[in-house]
């Protein structure tokens, strides 16, 4: 049985909640407030009713309407970069280090923890490229290489989108099996 520390664990869950929420603004940016769909939703409404804006004025109001969740995408941008730098002080400590002791694990256990710093290494990048994104002006990039990051960004998110799930079948699977409380442990701290 692991012992998790308090920090760890608010570190976990913090953790959690941020990246669930960057995941739903994307999808929610991707899906229902598509400025795409919505503009053509927007034109053809208006159109019924005898108002007539041209297509573009009609994209120009759905990016209005999900402005502000975007917003929250880059409030929890923020968010996620604090504890991806919260995480890397936690490596130094002794519940930060203790799955990665590999000399003790086994075969499985040190590929798990090679995923796991692979997902940090992930989440790093993204943080930083999203951070990069946000603030090309002030950094003297020109808008086409804030684009081209931009696409890497979106890519790498595919990373995480799968991460999630496998993560969470992952552990409840080892909960049956072999480690069983590793559920409880990250909760209550072991």
């Amino acid at each position: 049985m692991k012992k998790w520390s308090a920090s760890f664990r608010f570190w976990h869950w913090a953790n959690a909640v941020v990246i669930v929420g960057l995941i739903g603004t994307v999808l929610l940016r991707k899906g229902f407030l598509s400025y795409k769909a919505n503009a053509q939703i927007i034109l053809d409404k208006l159109t019924a009713i005898d108002v007539s804006i041209t297509l573009d004025q009609a994209k120009t109001i759905a990016k209005a309407i999900r402005a502000p969740m975007w917003e929250w995408h880059i409030i929890l941008g923020y968010v996620l970069a604090f504890l991806v730098v919260y995480r890397i002080l936690l490596f130094f400590t002794q519940s930060g280090k203790q799955s990665f002791r590999f000399k003790e694990l086994n075969m499985h256990h040190k590929l798990v923890s090679m995923g796991y710093i692979g997902i940090y290494a992930v989440l790093f990048f993204m943080t930083i490229s999203g951070l990069v994104i946000h603030f090309y002006q002030e950094l003297g990039l020109l808008k086409d290489s804030a684009d081209e990051i931009k696409d890497v960004h979106e890519a790498v998110y595919q990373v995480v989108l799968y991460f999630v799930p496998l993560h969470i079948i992952g552990v409840v699977i080892a909960d049956i099996k072999e480690e069983k409380g590793i559920v409880s442990n990250i909760i209550n701290g072991g």
